[in-house]
């Protein structure tokens, strides 16, 4: 059987089962539970991110909705033809990713933003099946422990290749990697990311699809 790149019931990791118990009694209106990928299962741009945050997927149950971060993500996804739509931070919109998917290294909220080792290893293997989905070509990394899951979700070593925003990486299989700071509202806000700096991120994406 095929492994399941998602699982709604899943409760493997011990501490984040029991976070996810306590904001739900905070919080019953919140989707707290693993938050499943968003988009085409055959999208040729994949985007992995860290995790979902307390109000933003944790809230509602799709990445990058409902905090900071999605404004800037879907803004420059919608530049660059990769989603259409109105956005809305709460999900009540029609915003509709376009040969683009996202998904997160760590599928539940982690306290504090900040899953631990072994709970990044443990999620591992529902990115490396959805990775297996067809007609993948290129993958943007959102900060550097993306980076490294992705690098062990398709079988490679963390030292094939090092984090730095903007770097490129080929990968095995024709694959392409494309590293960017996390569009969290602490980067923007320090200045290590601007919207220039994640746009152009974006803007060689879409022309590594196009070719």
């Amino acid at each position: 059987m095929t492994a399941p790149s998602y699982r709604a019931d899943c409760r493997d990791c011990p501490r984040l089962a029991a976070f996810l118990d306590r904001v739900k009694a905070d919080h019953p209106a919140y989707f707290c539970k693993p938050v499943p990928p968003f988009g085409a299962a055959e999208a040729p741009l994949v985007i992995v991110g860290l995790a979902p945050g307390m109000h933003g997927a944790n809230r509602t149950g799709r990445p990058f909705t409902g905090d900071f971060a999605g404004h800037l993500l879907y803004g420059t996804l919608r530049k660059f033809r990769f989603a259409t739509g109105r956005f809305s931070p709460d999900g009540d919109d029609d915003l509709t990713l376009v040969g683009c998917r996202i998904s997160n290294a760590v599928k539940c909220l982690p306290p504090d933003n900040k899953p631990e080792t072994a709970e990044i290893r443990r999620c591992n293997h529902f990115l490396a099946a959805d990775l297996r989905q067809p007609g993948m070509r290129v993958l943007v990394a959102l900060g550097l422990i993306a980076h490294g899951a992705l690098l062990t979700a398709l079988g490679l070593r963390k030292s094939h290749c090092t984090f730095a925003h903007g770097a490129e990486h080929p990968l095995p299989g024709g694959i392409t990697l494309i590293d960017s700071y996390h569009c969290s509202r602490y980067n923007t806000n320090t200045g290590r990311l601007t919207p220039a700096m994640f746009e152009a991120v974006f803007a060689r994406a879409r022309a590594l699809v196009d070719a």
